[in-house]
C-alpha cells in the first residue's frame, strides 16, 4: 500500500488537463477545506473529487471489489472511507461550496460538456 498515491494520480492529472485547456484555473488540494479536494475553484465556490473506485466503495464492478485476504479489514477500511467522504461532502455543503465527484471508472467517457455545465452554474 505504500506505493499508492493519494495525489497526483493518473485520473486526477487527466480531468486537471481537460479542465485547464477548457480555460478554467484552480487551486490543488486545499487542505483548508473539508475532505482535502482534489481541484478548487475558490472564485465560483466549486471543488471536484477524482475518487478512485476501489478506495472509496463506489458501486461499480471494480469498486464492489474486496480482496479474499483480510477481507474483514478490507471492508471496514472502505466503508471508513464512505463515512469520511459522506461527512466532508456535507461539510463542503453547509459552507456554501458545490461538489463533483468523478469516478476513476467514468474516466474512459469522460463528459466535458457535463463538467462545463458544473463550472459555469447550469442546472445539472
Amino acid at each position: 500500500m505504500q506505493a499508492v498515491k493519494s495525489c497526483n494520480t493518473i485520473p486526477e492529472i487527466r480531468v486537471r488537463r481537460l479542465v485547464h485547456a477548457e480555460g478554467y484555473r484552480y487551486r490543488l488540494h486545499v487542505r483548508l477545506l473539508p475532505g482535502c479536494p482534489d481541484l478548487v475553484f475558490p472564485s465560483r465556490r466549486k471543488v471536484i473529487f477524482v475518487n478512485g473506485c476501489f478506495w472509496h466503495g463506489h458501486t461499480c464492478a471494480r469498486g464492489s471489489r474486496v480482496p479474499k485476504a483480510n477481507r474483514q479489514y478490507w471492508e471496514r477500511k472502505i466503508a471508513r472511507n464512505k463515512e469520511r467522504d459522506l461527512a466532508s461532502l456535507n461539510e463542503l455543503e453547509a459552507l456554501g461550496w458545490q461538489v463533483l465527484t468523478i469516478w476513476e471508472c467514468e474516466m474512459r467517457v469522460i463528459d466535458i460538456a457535463a463538467l462545463k455545465r458544473f463550472l459555469e452554474g447550469e442546472a445539472e
